[in-house]
């Protein structure tokens, strides 16, 4: 009869330990799952923001482009064009608009540089640049926001994969 008892005990003891091993070893799956999940929904996001904040960069170099060419076209006679006006006015609002766009989704390291360009694009659509060329004058500025933008998309050099 003992012997009955104690292969009863082992037995009971065996399905207990088995039990516990599954139980641990579904929940240290469904953690790795879940810290899999995580990441990838983190780098999801990550892309989606990235890909947000190129779409905002090349927006706005679309309306830098278009300010640099209304600089260029601007008539030497100032105020004697009213279409002129009208068409530059509404060129650097939408430069401006661009502008916050990028201070509100980029990096804050972009922030002086997009600022920047954008009072020297402004500059040079209204002749505030004296006698100075107009690439001459944006040439500094825009050297700078592109370094900024680049380094402002690139991963961070601690991120590991």
């Amino acid at each position: 009869m003992a012997l009955e008892v104690w292969t009863s005990v082992l037995s009971l003891t065996g399905v207990a330990l088995g039990g516990g091993l599954t139980a641990l070893s579904q929940q240290f799956t469904q953690r790795s799952a879940e810290r899999a999940e995580e990441r990838r929904l983190k780098a999801a996001t990550g892309e989606a923001r990235r890909a947000e904040q190129l779409h905002a960069i090349k927006e706005f170099i679309a309306c830098a482009q278009e300010a640099e060419r209304a600089a260029y076209n601007r008539p030497d006679a100032w105020g004697g064009d009213d279409d002129w006006n009208g068409s530059a006015g509404a060129t650097m609002t939408t430069l401006w608009v661009a502008e916050r766009h990028l201070v509100l989704l980029c990096d804050p390291d972009l922030h002086a540089a997009v600022h920047a360009y954008g009072r020297a694009l402004n500059q040079a659509v209204w002749r505030e640049i004296g006698d100075t060329e107009v690439n001459e004058h944006l040439e500094q500025h825009k050297a700078a926001f592109m370094t900024a933008a680049r380094a402002s998309l690139s991963p961070p050099s601690d991120q590991t994969s």
